[in-house]
C-alpha cells in the first residue's frame, strides 16, 4: 500500500479542479438545504430528523455521481495501462480512489453542519442523534462510494457507471421498503440487507455493532468485486 497516499491525493486534487464536483455538490447542498429549512419551520421541531430520513435517496443519486469517473475515465482515455505501469498495486489504486470518494463525500457534509449549529442556537438540541447520523452518514457515503467505484469499474461509459451504481444504491436504500413482496420467512434477511434500516439506527444516536458490520461487509464486498472487475480486464 506504498503508493496509497499519492493515488489519494491525484484524485483529490482531480476532485477540485473538475466543474462537475463543484455541479454535484451545489446541487447536494440546495437541495438538502432546502428540505431540511422548509421542514424545519413548517413543524417548529428542534432536529435534523427529516434531513436524516432524506439522506440516503439523495446519497443514492449524489455519491454515484462523483464516483462514476474513477475509473471510466481512466479507462476511457486510456491512462488506466500508464498506472499500471508504475510500482502500484491493484489494492493501492483501488484503496486510494475509495479514500478519495470517502473524502469528498465528507467535504459535501461538512457545510451542513451548520444546520445543527443554526438549530442550538434557537432550540435545545439533542446533539446524541446528530453526531450519531453524521457518524451513519459518514458509513453510509462510504459504503456507496465503494459501490459507485464497483460501478465505474465495469464499464469506460461514464453515464453508464453512474447508471449501475444508481441503481444498486438505490435498492439497497430501499429494498426494507418493499417487504410486502417478499415471504415472511425472508423478510428478517431482506430488511437486514436495506442500507436505509442501518443508517436509521445509527441516526438514532444507537451505536450498534451489526449496523457497523454491515456497512463494512458491504464495502468491503464492493471493493472486492471491483478488484476482480480490474484483474479481468488485465
Amino acid at each position: 500500500m506504498r503508493q496509497f497516499t499519492p493515488i489519494l491525493k491525484k484524485e483529490l486534487k482531480d476532485y477540485f479542479i473538475s466543474p462537475m464536483a463543484y455541479i454535484v455538490t451545489s446541487t447536494f447542498l440546495i437541495v438538502t438545504g432546502w428540505f431540511f429549512f422548509s421542514t424545519f419551520f413548517l413543524y417548529n421541531q428542534a432536529d435534523l430528523r427529516n434531513f436524516f430520513t432524506l439522506l440516503p435517496i439523495i446519497f443514492s443519486f449524489v455519491i454515484p455521481a462523483i464516483s462514476m469517473r474513477l475509473f471510466s475515465e481512466e479507462f476511457n482515455l486510456g491512462s488506466y495501462e500508464l498506472l499500471l505501469t508504475l510500482p502500484v498495486s491493484h489494492a493501492d489504486v483501488i484503496m486510494g480512489k475509495f479514500a478519495a470518494g470517502v473524502a469528498m463525500t465528507g467535504a459535501m457534509l461538512l457545510p451542513t453542519i451548520a444546520y445543527p449549529i443554526s438549530i442550538s442556537l434557537i432550540g435545545d438540541l439533542d446533539w446524541g442523534p446528530v453526531i450519531g447520523g453524521y457518524i451513519g452518514a459518514l458509513l453510509l457515503g462510504g459504503t456507496f462510494s465503494a459501490v459507485g467505484l464497483f460501478a465505474s469499474a465495469v464499464t469506460r461509459n461514464q453515464i453508464i457507471a453512474f447508471i449501475i451504481g444508481a441503481a444498486i444504491c438505490f435498492t439497497l436504500t430501499l429494498i426494507d421498503k418493499m417487504l410486502f413482496f417478499f415471504p415472511e420467512t425472508v423478510v428478517s434477511i431482506i430488511e437486514y440487507m436495506g442500507a436505509d434500516f442501518h443508517f436509521r439506527n445509527i441516526s438514532k444516536g444507537i451505536i450498534d455493532s451489526r449496523d457497523i458490520l454491515y456497512f463494512f461487509s458491504v464495502m468491503f464486498i464492493a471493493l472486492y468485486a471491483t478488484y476482480l472487475s480490474l484483474l479481468k480486464k488485465k
